[in-house]
């Protein structure tokens, strides 16, 4: 069955204090004030943070419009109650004890689930959703997609700060959000009927309490038949996140093509996963990265244009090879989020012009 490889998009926003900077617990009233606004947005675990979601998208030149009219949107919302938002893995301020917890029965559950772990979730990801009909193809595609994440991770690093600490990461989010008992990359699954029976398992054994909370770096939705990435922090420009939707839908085409082939799932062993993707986090595009069907280490530029080479085809395929190359380049040379967040911190040693960078870059279009 040919897939549709369509694009949707998820972010999650930072409520801003004009002010002191620091995150508000606002989200209730600018939900509200965004109710009559024509974009989809929503509550999230935290009271300082908001989430979006865009319709599908046939192109990155939607997915643009679409990002561009979500924070836009949402910004005024802020505006109309003295906030800002802010698009960033996290806040450089932020301590997780000033924050609390949006009193709805699904996240109260959660914290009462999770405790310490749910309210240290100051955290702010990024999601993409590829279109894809097939739930079984969708597992198959996910097999082979585990061994590629490092280098969209690496890229996509905004979370270099934690509690006004430079925390040595590019994406600090990374390590936060991994201790979720569900967390980090998937196994292979030899079959969609496998799958689920591990998904029914883990409910079935109280480990959760549904399937939403499968936080897999990659996943068959629950809500949608889409292959759904979760691997990197929200994306502070629009550049950066339509960079990481063609990128994933590239990606998601390569490996599907594979699978219809049906040429073997590379044997890639979950320590060396565990290792590549801890690399990109620490180090983002300023180190060696982990080559993981190499097995080797190598300078992260190398690994980024080797990985751009085997998505070619499927970018030509998509008519996104010259945007989301150029960009992917653009990343490489003005480097990371978390990299101009340093830069920004680096020329005042201010945590408050760090926040002003980030409400700057979200709401430029």
């Amino acid at each position: 069955m040919q897939q549709s490889f369509t694009v949707g998009v998820e972010e999650e926003y930072q409520i801003i204090d004009p002010g002191t900077r620091s995150l508000k617990q606002r989200a209730e009233a600018i939900l509200s004030r965004a109710e009559s606004s024509p974009v989809n947005v929503e509550a999230e675990l935290q009271l300082s943070q908001v989430e979006i979601g865009t319709p599908v998208c046939d192109d990155l030149a939607q997915v643009r419009a679409e990002l561009v009219r979500s924070r836009r949107a949402v910004g005024a919302a802020a505006a109309e109650e003295g906030m800002l938002i802010g698009a960033a893995g996290s806040h450089p301020l932020a301590d997780p004890a000033d924050q609390a917890i949006t009193p709805t029965e699904r996240y109260l559950g959660m914290a009462e689930d999770y405790g310490q772990l749910a309210r240290e979730q100051i955290v702010f990801g990024y999601h993409v959703h590829i279109g894809m009909d097939d739930r079984e193809a969708a597992v198959q595609t996910m097999n082979r997609v585990r061994g590629w994440l490092s280098p969209m991770l690496a890229l996509g690093g905004s979370s270099p700060f934690w509690m006004g600490r430079d925390t040595g990461y590019s994406s600090y989010r990374t390590d936060v959000w991994g201790r979720w008992p569900m967390a980090g990359s998937p196994e292979v699954f030899g079959s969609c009927s496998e799958y689920e029976e591990v998904i029914d398992l883990l409910v079935t054994t109280e480990s959760i309490a549904e399937e939403t909370r499968i936080y897999w770096d990659v996943r068959p939705s629950s809500r949608f038949d889409t292959l759904e990435y979760r691997v990197t922090d929200v994306c502070m420009s629009v550049d950066e996140a339509v960079m990481m939707a063609g990128l994933a839908r590239a990606l998601t085409r390569r490996c599907y093509e594979q699978a219809i082939r049906d040429e073997p799932v590379p044997v890639v062993r979950p320590e060396l996963l565990r290792a590549a993707k801890w690399r990109a986090a620490r180090y983002g595009l300023n180190a060696t990265l982990v080559d993981v069907h190499g097995q080797r280490s190598r300078p992260a530029h190398e690994v980024i244009d080797d990985w751009l080479g085997f998505l070619r085809p499927s970018l030509e395929d998509n008519g996104d090879w010259a945007e989301t190359s150029a960009l992917v380049h653009q990343t490489t040379e003005r480097g990371t989020g978390a990299a101009r967040q340093r830069d920004a911190f680096g020329r005042s040693r201010r945590l408050e012009d760090v926040v002003d960078l980030i409400v700057a870059e979200t709401g430029a279009a």
